[in-house]
């Protein structure tokens, strides 16, 4: 079964050459920037092998613990990615996702859910209804994974001609009209890699998209901006300045990304740099801003609960005093 389990893993993996900046065409604004980035694209597809090849859900995360702290998060992303994949094909097996998000994949929810819209981007539209995801204030997060990898998979379409789906047929119920800002919180993450982290050219492109999809753009930029890095305190306050008007929304996708790290005991140096540059506290002090903010139940509003979070921890940042 470890062989045939194996040959599965390389069919189904990637080639790690897709994580090259060379093939994907994205901006190399320097050495150091440029192997930030392919690594975690190496170690989202090491830790989608690691999925893909185990026997169980614990000897996956047996392995992923193994991957190097600042890039373990994005290790259990390409998990979420694989055990959701193995959901949605006949051969996978089923429910890895849940079983995974019962274990140590609890801890990484944030980046697993995430994983899980990567997989929806590859599997068949009809296979969607195998992958089961049951929080209904996280599954969000699922488009933002979808939208990351449309923009970083077919860049041209995305992001140059700024390509939006006209009704995407997911979730099946409840609020589907906020899909594709779901999406483009997602494809806003992706731009932070697509520009290579360089923040003022990320802010080019930003700038380019009409003004109605830029809220979510901006938050999902300052996400990977925190959480991936590969910029100083000067660039990412420059970056801040870039923002302008949407600066409370780059704060919140800066609390999401400090809250990522936090519940997976992964806090780096650079969070704290960039919290404090985009919310003005240390990534504690973010992550209470979003864990006060969280709604308790469905909202009485026509909005979904996950986007009433998101503007709460936004407008407790309209105010905060940055350096």
């Amino acid at each position: 079964m470890r062989t045939v389990r194996a040959i599965r893993s390389r069919i189904l993996t990637p080639s790690m050459s897709e994580t090259s900046l060379d093939v994907r065409g994205f901006h190399k604004k320097s050495p150091e920037a440029q192997q930030l980035l392919e690594t975690v694209g190496k170690s989202f597809l090491t830790g989608y092998a690691y999925a893909t090849a185990a026997k169980d859900v614990a000897e996956a995360e047996q392995q992923l613990e193994q991957i190097d702290r600042s890039f373990r998060g994005f290790a259990y992303e390409g998990a979420g990615m694989g055990f959701a994949i193995l959901d949605g094909l006949p051969i996978g097996g089923s429910h890895n996702v849940e079983r995974f998000l019962a274990s140590r994949g609890q801890h990484h929810s944030y980046m697993v859910y995430i994983g899980v819209g990567w997989a929806m981007a590859r599997l068949p539209r009809f296979r969607w209804r195998r992958v089961k995801v049951a929080d209904p204030l996280m599954r969000w997060l699922v488009l933002d994974g979808f939208g990351f990898h449309q923009a970083y998979f077919k860049t041209e379409q995305y992001v140059t001609r700024q390509y939006q789906e006209p009704e995407f047929p997911w979730p099946t119920e409840g609020q589907r009209w906020y899909a594709n800002h779901a999406i483009d919180q997602g494809l806003g993450r992706a731009l932070w890699f697509v520009g290579g982290t360089d923040g003022q050219l990320v802010a080019d492109m930003l700038d380019k998209f009409p003004e109605s999809r830029q809220p979510d753009l901006w938050s999902g930029a300052g996400l990977a901006a925190t959480y991936a890095g590969g910029v100083s305190a000067q660039e990412l306050r420059d970056f801040r300045e870039r923002a302008g008007r949407y600066q409370p929304q780059v704060a919140q996708g800066s609390a999401f990304a400090a809250t990522a790290r936090i519940e997976a005991g992964l806090v780096v140096d650079h969070t704290a740099v960039a919290t404090g540059v985009f919310c003005g506290m240390t990534p504690q002090e973010a992550d209470a801003v979003s864990a006060r903010n969280k709604p308790v139940g469905e909202p009485e509003t026509d909005l979904p609960g996950y986007e009433v979070w998101r503007r709460r921890i936004a407008e407790s940042f309209a105010a905060v005093e940055r350096i």
